[in-house]
């Protein structure tokens, strides 16, 4: 005869196995997910038994977040600015630091006529940026591109889920707008040094690397986007992008370099340098 697993049991052995800061919340969620319940419905009742099946399956996610597997792809989704996103292998897992990246955006979206207003997301992912920014500007056209098909699916995919109108394109950076003018382009491209240590560590071990590295000082990707942007913007347009905490020196020289005025920093919520911006002349 298998072993009887209440919804409490289940939770405190998993707790055990995970063994790690977070092992609690992260067994209620895995087994939230699988039950299709809310975390308030494991509370009230913990006495309630799981099938075989069920304690099957929940141990089975429980191994696979052993082995590093981040807890947004086992369960599919993520929040983002409100917005319940579907994520997958195929596309970064969205953080809350780039959140800034969107509020920055908004304060300068506040400052034109909405239904004139064009942004664009490069490098869109599962769709976070450009969504967060159609939630709240409905009457904004907005664009986003991606040169993974995969990624791309998902991103539609979430927009169709969230009744949230995004023009995407599949392409590398700026190619598949040849001929657009934008008010606001914004970007959370890959920034992270090709032989940094942590590509191997934590979550990034299982996120596409071809979303998050670029080039021996991660600035690869940088450089076309922010040489490139000043022919996608329309007068006075804004240029928008995340990088890492220790590249704003360089990020800010790159923009310099390419003619952009109004240069500013933008820190996220823990006070570290997240987004810098630029103002095409």
């Amino acid at each position: 005869m298998q072993q009887a697993w209440s919804y409490q049991h289940a939770i405190q052995h998993a707790q055990s196995q995970l063994n790690h800061e977070s092992a609690k919340l992260e067994a209620e969620i895995l087994l939230c997910h699988l039950l299709k319940i809310s975390r308030a419905q494991l509370y009230t009742w913990p006495e309630r038994e799981l099938t075989d099946q069920q304690a099957k399956a929940f141990f089975d996610l429980v191994g696979q977040r052993q082995q590093g597997q981040p807890i947004a792809y086992l369960t599919g989704q993520r929040e983002f600015w409100g917005l319940n996103l579907h994520v997958n292998p195929n596309t970064l897992i969205p953080r809350a630091d780039t959140e800034t990246l969107v509020d920055i955006a908004l304060h300068k979206a506040a400052l034109y006529s909405q239904p004139e207003l064009t942004l664009l997301d490069l490098g869109t992912g599962s769709g976070a940026i450009a969504l967060a920014l159609a939630s709240e500007l409905p009457q904004a056209e907005i664009h986003a591109i991606d040169y993974s098909n995969a990624a791309l699916a998902t991103a539609q995919s979430n927009a169709q889920q969230l009744n949230l109108a995004i023009q995407f394109y599949q392409g590398s950076w700026f190619e598949p707008v040849n001929h657009h003018k934008f008010d606001i382009i914004v970007s959370n491209p890959p920034y992270i040094e090709s032989t940094d240590p942590h590509l191997s560590q934590g979550d990034l071990r299982f996120e596409p690397s071809q979303a998050l590295a670029s080039g021996t000082d991660g600035l690869d990707d940088l450089r076309v986007i922010i040489s490139q942007a000043q022919t996608y913007l329309a007068s006075k347009g804004w240029l928008m992008v995340e990088h890492g905490y220790n590249q704003a020196l360089s990020v800010a020289d790159l923009f310099k370099q390419s003619g952009y005025q109004a240069i500013e920093l933008i820190t996220d919520l823990a006070g570290q340098p997240r987004v810098t911006i630029g103002q095409k002349p």
